[in-house]
């Protein structure tokens, strides 16, 4: 199935529209590998809700046949990657390669030569997808707050191939 898919800039009114995709994303996809407070809908509902809004002029949308579909954000200042979500229905049609293709293109014009990520260490399909893009595995790493269940997380890295020479201006 071919799907006609534009990646653009997120626009103002859509935060509430990216949040509900990256929530019915983290129900399905990463809530079965949470427990206790990091499993709780509301808290991540609200979570998600205040980065879409907060990093809004950082993130860039998936539209699929004029309807968003995922979305992707970067760090400011920073080649890291913290959020990639594809509404359920569409994953593994492309859209979620699609979003990182750009997202890694953008940081290379912005001069980065290495991206960053994490993701859940038992999220295989994430895992898997992230190196099938090319990510390689830097380091397993603990996270969580102290004195509660800690989740495991991997951190991969894509090296990137950023323009280093002068742009000439074509008259």
């Amino acid at each position: 199935m071919s799907l006609n898919t534009l990646i653009r800039k997120a626009v103002p009114g859509e935060i509430e529209t990216l949040a509900d995709i990256a929530f019915i994303a983290w129900e399905r996809d990463l809530k079965p590998f949470l427990n206790g407070p990091a499993a709780s809908g509301n808290a991540e509902k609200s979570r998600l809700t205040a980065a879409v809004r907060d990093g809004l002029d950082r993130v860039i949308v998936a539209e699929v046949n004029d309807v968003a579909a995922g979305w992707c954000q970067r760090m400011r200042g920073r080649s890291y990657i913290p959020f990639l979500f594809v509404t359920p229905l569409l994953q593994n049609q492309g859209v979620g390669s699609a979003l990182l293709r750009r997202m890694e293109s953008i940081l290379e014009l912005e001069g980065h030569d290495r991206i960053h990520l994490d993701t859940l260490a038992d999220n295989v399909r994430a895992v898997n997808f992230y190196q099938h893009q090319g990510y390689q595995i830097l380091a397993l790493k603990s996270e969580g707050a102290p004195g509660r269940e800690a989740q495991m997380s991997v951190r991969l890295e894509k090296r990137l191939d950023p323009w280093r020479g002068p742009i000439d201006d074509i008259e």
